[in-house]
């Protein structure tokens, strides 16, 4: 009988851990390299974050207009982590052609 006392409050706390334990996001990099985002279409989840690296010698943005922008200095990074799931086309602001999408889910 001992051995099921300690039994069911290990699994009621296992269960607990599971439930509370945060669902696990990730990190996406997107190059920019000559004037192009790499890839051009992500798919990620909410919580993922999105690390664009900009190995060009200038100034780059990723800019959903009207709602966010992410400054990418040359030969550095910039991020952003996603909020909502949602279908986002995103461009540079100082090179209008350079295009991305992202595709998030819950």
């Amino acid at each position: 009988m001992k051995a099921g006392v300690l039994i069911r409050p290990l699994a009621g706390a296992l269960a607990l851990a599971l439930v509370a334990s945060p669902a696990l996001t990730a990190t996406i990099e997107v190059t920019i390299d000559k004037l192009v985002f790499t890839p051009a279409s992500i798919e990620a989840k909410v919580g993922d974050t999105i690390e664009w690296v900009n190995k060009d010698a200038f100034a780059h943005t990723a800019t959903e207009k009207g709602r966010w922008e992410v400054m990418i200095p040359p030969k550095s990074k910039g991020r952003i982590t996603l909020k909502k799931a949602e279908a986002v086309d995103y461009f540079c602001r100082f090179h209008p052609n350079m295009k991305g999408h992202l595709d998030v889910g819950p």
